[in-house]
């Protein structure tokens, strides 16, 4: 499910998207797991009808809640990096998002826990010169090079806002004035 270009301005164009990486998915399948089995054990062990109808029910509210929505979180989420701004969209029913011009950021930085070493994601943070506060993004997948990537987008965007034919461009040149 790609970010929808309609929704691009012109001259725009999507560079990379990405998803949370997926150790986001870790305890909802764990919980998935537990349910199943221990549900499934309590179920057969019980005679009692009415009883089993009350663990099945429990079963499907703890896997709906600590499974199902973690999941649908994790799959209506969306990084999308394009020429010109970062765009950070959530939710299935109800839409969030949140954008940053290019032309605002100060500053790119990552953070990576020791977990993050192993499994390779980390905390993309985004500083804009606006009066919003900084984009913070959790879950990056290879947030280091995600970091690098954004300050190359950003330094073309700043090229292409000067007029130049290059990123390593100064602008047009001066009258000398």
């Amino acid at each position: 499910m790609g970010y929808p270009k309609k929704l691009l301005a012109d001259g725009e164009t999507i560079q990379f998207e990405l998803k949370p990486h997926w150790r986001a998915l870790f305890v909802p399948i764990v919980v998935l797991i537990i349910i199943v089995f221990v549900g499934t054990w309590l179920y057969f062990i019980t005679t009692n009808s009415i009883l089993r109808y009350a663990i099945l029910g429990a079963g499907v509210i703890v896997v709906a809640w600590w499974a199902a929505l973690p999941f649908l979180r994790w799959f209506t989420t969306q990084f999308v990096f394009t020429n010109r701004r970062v765009i950070v969209r959530r939710g299935l029913l109800t839409k969030q998002g949140r954008d940053m011009p290019l032309s605002k950021v100060n500053n790119v930085s990552f953070s990576v826990p020791f977990m993050g070493r192993i499994l390779n994601y980390g905390r993309l943070v985004i500083q804009s010169a606006g009066e919003d506060s900084d984009l913070d993004i959790d879950d990056v997948p290879n947030v280091e090079e995600i970091q690098r990537s954004v300050y190359a987008l950003y330094e073309q965007d700043d090229a292409r806002r000067r007029g130049a034919t290059n990123p390593g461009d100064q602008g047009p040149p001066s009258d000398g004035i």
